[in-house]
């Protein structure tokens, strides 16, 4: 949610008008992330979000865009894409593919308790499950092909112990790819990166303060994967103590009780549970890796600490996060 891309305010005033969404009334740029330009716009009929779109092509961008049509068609809280006249939801502006969607109500919860990961891990069990008779197919462009791309190319700006430790946990997961089990995992379309900051919350006015989930966002990074990898990658984020990387217990069983009620896991699931939490982490340390020592310029542009994911790679290495293998006809199941 970096600005690489400046957009006048006529300019975003004129293409939301196109859009039939209204007069321009504010706009402002979001410093939140570092993949696309953001702004938060409002117009006379409501409020949205305009982004420009800087990695990713033209050629890629229907897969998240229909997905997120898709899901809102079926009841996720997802941002809902704008369409022109002609129902396409993918547009250009100042040269860059971009999109308009709703801007969801409410705010992230940085400071996630139980409550929060229940609403998660069962919206995410639900999100899942819609997205099965989605028809588009795109892979997940941040997974194990890109590690093996992408750790050559940081290597030389690590430590001895840090280098090693990579090439050590891309060999491991490289060997589970491999593994019987790992082709037989559930797949479909998964976020990929459903952090803290990307769900949405808002607080009852009840003396509980009772939370709702408003919504998920900034699909980007989706693709079709293992589910499994989808739950890692959560566990990792929203399940987890910040300054140490260590596994919360109480917010990772409700997070997994809550998604297990929507969609119980499969044997194979429950066995390689470890290895894809391990994964998730490789994941968000590569990456951070790369955005830290290959930057691109931006305005407002924050990049993200590397070490946290090197630090919760060590916790799931050292600590291995289990399930009890259920073995019933369900779990068996292919």
């Amino acid at each position: 949610m970096a600005v690489y891309t400046e957009v006048s305010f006529e300019e975003a005033n004129q293409f939301l008008q196109s859009l039939a969404l209204g007069t321009l009334q504010s706009m402002e740029g979001c410093s939140g992330g570092i993949e696309n330009t953001n702004y938060f716009v409002t117009t006379d009929q409501g409020a949205y979000v305009l982004t420009l779109f800087e990695r990713l092509s033209a050629e890629q961008l229907p897969f998240y865009l229909r997905l997120m049509k898709h899901l809102a068609h079926h009841g996720i809280p997802v941002p809902d894409p704008a369409a022109n006249r002609d129902g396409d939801v993918l547009h250009h502006l100042n040269g860059k593919p971009a999109a308009v969607v709703n801007r969801l109500r409410g705010k992230s919860e940085l400071r996630p308790d139980a409550a929060h990961c229940t609403l998660v891990g069962s919206m995410l069990a639900r999100m899942h499950l819609a997205g099965r008779d989605y028809s588009m197919q795109q892979p997940n462009l941040r997974a194990l092909p890109w590690w093996n791309e992408t750790v050559p190319v940081v290597l030389p700006f690590l430590e001895p112990a840090q280098a090693a430790l990579l090439q050590s946990e891309l060999a491991y997961q490289n060997h589970v790819a491999t593994q019987s089990a790992y082709g037989a995992l559930p797949q479909g379309a998964i976020h990929a990166d459903l952090f803290r900051d990307n769900v949405m919350f808002e607080v009852a006015a009840d003396a509980a303060h009772t939370p709702a989930l408003t919504g998920f966002f900034d699909f980007y990074f989706a693709g079709n994967d293992a589910w499994l990898f989808d739950i890692a990658v959560c566990l990792n984020d929203w399940c987890i103590d910040l300054e140490t990387g260590a596994t919360d217990a109480e917010r990772t069983a409700a997070f997994l009780d809550a998604y297990t009620a929507v969609r119980p896991l499969k044997a194979q699931e429950r066995t390689l549970l470890p290895a894809m939490a391990r994964a998730g982490a490789l994941r968000f340390w590569l990456s951070r890796l790369w955005d830290l020592h290959l930057p691109r310029e931006a305005s407002m542009l924050k990049a993200h600490d590397p070490s946290h994911f090197e630090r919760v790679l060590r916790q799931r290495i050292q600590h291995p996060l289990t399930l009890p293998v259920v073995e019933t006809t369900e779990s068996l199941a292919a």
